[in-house]
């Protein structure tokens, strides 16, 4: 057993340790959220993980993003990602996709190969998009709902897109689901009414996006290793 992962080994045991280790993962979205989810599957022992994500480390990240620092700005998020994770297990088999997810790039990326995807990605045509496919492959899912303008970390939880309330971007992937005849999605959302801000930016505190992440994290290792 990698020493790295000897007190997550105490919880679990060497099989379920095992099957992370033969486990992949694939997370949609390098930020606030998906930064998380990405360090603790990392953590956690998954071994084989991909990214997918355009976008560069901004200065505006670095009060929730994991991945960003002062160091890092104007970096590639995958290429961030991709050294960090290899700074915390060597061995990993990391991917890295540096692409916008839409119905026009969505072909470069063979989900068949993964037996889980984390959808943390802020735009609902490519939530959309990923989240249809999956279930056309029968892979499963775990979607991020919104954590901008929340302060309540602790009013997030995990349920059934069909059992959602509050969420505004809950509201409308519900309807396009429904409409796409996807009958249910895995989500982690929050019933606490989005505070009011100024302009279209929503605005977001380092502790909310963390705490979304690390319970898709905690809801995939579990998945993954339930039948062990």
């Amino acid at each position: 057993m990698d020493e790295r992962f000897s007190r997550m080994s105490r919880i679990l045991g060497e099989q379920k340790m095992e099957k992370l280790n033969k486990s992949s993962v694939i997370v949609f979205g390098i930020g606030g959220v998906g930064g998380t989810v990405l360090e603790a599957l990392v953590r956690g022992g998954v071994g084989t993980v991909a990214v997918v994500d355009k976008d560069t480390v901004d200065i505006t990240n670095i009060n929730r993003q994991i991945i960003a620092t002062n160091d890092n700005i104007g970096e590639k998020k995958v290429d961030v990602a991709e050294k960090r994770a290899l700074s915390i297990n060597p061995n990993i088999n990391f991917k890295k996709y540096d692409l916008f997810y839409l119905p026009e790039t969505a072909e470069e990326i063979d989900l068949s190969g993964y037996d889980f995807i984390v959808d943390a990605i802020d735009n609902v045509t490519a939530k959309l998009e990923l989240i249809e496919r999956a279930d056309k492959l029968n892979i499963p899912v775990i979607s991020s709902m919104g954590t901008g303008n929340k302060l309540h970390p602790e009013l997030f939880e995990i349920a059934d897109i069909n059992k959602t309330s509050v969420c505004p971007l809950a509201r409308v992937m519900r309807r396009e689901l429904k409409n796409r005849g996807v009958k249910k999605l895995t989500v982690v959302y929050s019933k606490e009414e989005p505070i009011k801000t100024e302009g279209s930016v929503p605005g977001s505190a380092s502790f909310t996006p963390p705490v979304a992440g690390y319970l898709m994290a905690s809801y995939v290792i579990q998945k993954l290793i339930e039948e062990v």
